[in-house]
């Protein structure tokens, strides 16, 4: 009677025992590889847009000889918060962390899908960016970034390696890779392992490892297609951000300083052309569409070199697994914390609920469960990262994580239960950038945006028929029985999720400084 009552009990709740997937066998690896703001325009099993002039064979690997999300998408698509939501498979409001600036410290005590591999017997170990502002639980080692509130630098970076400051010589994106190696060869060769080997690559400022300094050299890539976009319909939304061409910095265009300068006035020179009115410029020399085109060149060129070295050093993570016979058991993943904007609308960036940021690249390979060019379409949300991962390995998944888990769809089956839309929430304003926060759902057609902060704005578009999102449908008629419905449906998703904040309170939110990165305010 008591091993009938615990089936039902097991069938009713949707747990997943940890002896359930794997009893009798190996319990599988996981590598779970994170970079900041890469788009999926610069991946070449998702686009061909550089596929001749920068390719990434080593990401396209993995989605060869596996699965491919082409709808993966991010709640808050800004660094800290969107990874706060893969770990906890929770959105912002639940798990606490809604902002990068000013926007508090993750409580370290809550949930996370490495803390329950690692209470059901998993090695777990994460290098790299971590920005969240507090000390990593759920490893057992682990060395993070500590430069420039989180970010980390490119160069000759300090790391955290377990609470203590450990300065580095050499580039980041290959000293992480050495640290996720090293950490392999000396763990425990019986237990199974975690390792979260997440890149600050290829975040701003874009700086190239040596060896790729004068990557595209002699190319000249071609614009966007909505490279000048002139915002109409969209004014006092897209067209009042901080995050077109004039807003590069010196740093950012790699202008050389002047000798005298060192310190605060060093660090000064370089940030001019973050805030208005303040126009970078190689010599004074060029002026209006000539410039920006100018400033486009250099950063897109600097953006595909940095991503070169990503997936450079992703092949040598898959060389180490096969060299070590660990392929055939070892859970691949990669992914980007969020999309980024590669001059489409002009923009560099991120955080807007338009296609290009809101967008996540996310191939993975599992030999043992995931058949060679698979292809999933449906609406996927970072908060289902955490679930399926632990779905795969036959770890329990608490009732309050409100991802799902897509492990179906990626074995090649259809899911009829799946959700068909998600709910998307930013909530930084105005440092950085100056984008207003704004809620929405997204359909496999349609997206409904509301931004609300100091206006009170909607916008609606087909993206079937206009993938670029130009067309802002908010006032036809035609449309307004559809934007009722998606109305409707936001207002579920909102409630389902449990956000159900007054505009007020929403905007309390952006005002408050929770201390934290980038904040005056202290622990």
């Amino acid at each position: 009677m008591k091993i009938i009552c615990f089936i039902i009990c097991i069938a009713f709740t949707g747990a997943v025992l940890p002896q359930d997937v794997h009893q009798g066998s190996k319990r599988p690896n996981i590598i779970f590889i994170l970079s900041d703001d890469h788009a999926t325009n610069a991946i070449s099993a998702y686009s061909g847009d550089y596929k001749a002039m920068a390719p990434t064979p080593n990401i396209d690997r993995l989605a060869d000889e596996g699965a491919i999300l082409m709808n993966a998408f991010s709640t808050n698509a800004i660094c800290g918060p969107s990874r706060a939501s893969i770990i906890t498979g929770k959105y912002s409001h639940m798990n606490g962390y809604y902002k990068n600036y000013k926007g508090g410290y993750f409580d370290p005590e809550q949930w996370t899908y490495p803390k329950a591999l690692q209470n059901s017997g998993y090695q777990t170990a994460m290098v790299g960016k971590w920005h969240l502002a507090s000390e990593p639980q759920g490893f057992d080692y682990y060395k993070y970034h500590t430069d420039h509130g989180e970010q980390g630098v490119y160069w000759n970076p300090t790391y955290s390696e377990n609470g203590t400051p450990v300065k580095e010589v050499g580039y980041a994106t290959n000293l992480t890779t050495d640290f996720a190696i090293e950490w392999l060869e000396n763990k425990d060769s019986e237990q199974p392992f975690c390792l979260l080997l997440q890149y600050k690559a290829p975040h701003r400022e874009w700086a190239p490892d040596k060896k790729y300094e004068d990557f595209l050299e002699n190319e000249n890539v071609p614009l966007p297609d909505t490279f000048y976009d002139d915002y109409n319909g969209r004014e006092r939304t897209a067209g009042d951000t901080h995050m077109t061409m004039d807003f590069f910095n010196r740093r950012d265009m790699k202008l050389t300083p002047p000798d005298a300068l060192s310190g605060k006035q060093l660090s000064k020179w370089f940030d001019f052309g973050n805030n208005p009115g303040e126009i970078v410029n190689p010599g004074d020399s060029l002026t209006g569409n000539a410039l920006r085109e100018w400033k486009f060149q250099t950063y897109i060129k600097d953006y595909l070199a940095t991503v070169k070295s990503v997936d450079d050093n992703i092949g040598r993570v898959l060389n180490y697994l096969k060299d070590n016979n660990l392929e055939e058991n070892t859970i691949v993943i990669y992914a980007s914390d969020q999309g980024f904007y590669l001059g489409e609308h002009g923009w560099f960036d991120k955080r807007f609920m338009y296609e290009e940021s809101l967008r996540m690249p996310f191939v993975i390979r599992y030999p043992e469960k995931i058949k060679p060019r698979t292809v999933v379409t449906d609406v996927i949300s970072n908060i289902d990262l955490a679930p399926t991962v632990l779905e795969m390995v036959g770890v329990s998944v608490p009732e309050d994580v409100q991802g799902k888990s897509f492990f179906k769809q990626l074995k090649g089956h259809t899911n009829t239960e799946w959700r068909q839309s998600m709910y998307y929430h930013y909530y930084e304003y105005p440092f950085w950038h100056h984008v207003q926060p704004h809620y929405g759902i997204r359909t496999d057609r349609y997206k409904l945006i509301h931004f609300y902060y100091d206006i009170d704005v909607w916008e609606l578009y087909d993206l079937k028929e206009d993938p670029s999102e130009l067309n802002n449908l908010i006032h036809s008629e035609a449309h307004a029985p559809l934007i009722t419905k998606l109305k409707t449906e936001l207002a579920y998703l909102k409630q389902h999720y449990g956000n159900n904040l007054t505009l007020d309170e929403l905007r309390a939110i952006s005002d408050t400084d929770f201390g934290g990165l980038e904040s005056d305010t202290k622990k």
